[in-house]
């Protein structure tokens, strides 16, 4: 069981990725360079053309995540405010560098 520091030796944290065109690929690349050991990584990538407005993300995004962790890396505000409202359903933190989401659920530090 992890304390309150971090999780016990052994157990690994499960960080799902989303990115669109390689938006995320340096911190990717950062993350299983430094990383890799200590945690799952799962990338989810939207590279297909998007309208400018998603009434509904729900057909670009998973029903579920199974994550500890959710690094959002989206460039369609539509699709990101999506993202966090479904972590928010499932409870799952979500950093989304450099933008503007009003949820407990988000960090959004400046890139």
């Amino acid at each position: 069981m992890g304390t309150a520091t971090g999780p016990s030796k052994g157990v690994r944290q499960k960080i799902i990725v989303f990115q669109q065109h390689g938006s995320g690929e340096k911190k990717i690349a950062g993350i299983r360079e430094y990383a890799e050991d200590s945690i799952e990584l799962a990338v989810i990538s939207i590279d297909e053309p998007l309208p400018p407005v998603i009434e509904d993300g729900s057909e670009y995004l998973p029903e579920t995540l199974d994550a500890d962790l959710v690094l959002d890396f989206l460039k369609h505000p539509d699709l990101s405010h999506d993202l966090v409202s479904l972590c928010h359903r499932q409870q799952i933190p979500v950093i989304s560098s450099g933008k503007k989401i009003p949820s407990k659920w988000v960090l959004t530090p400046p890139t």
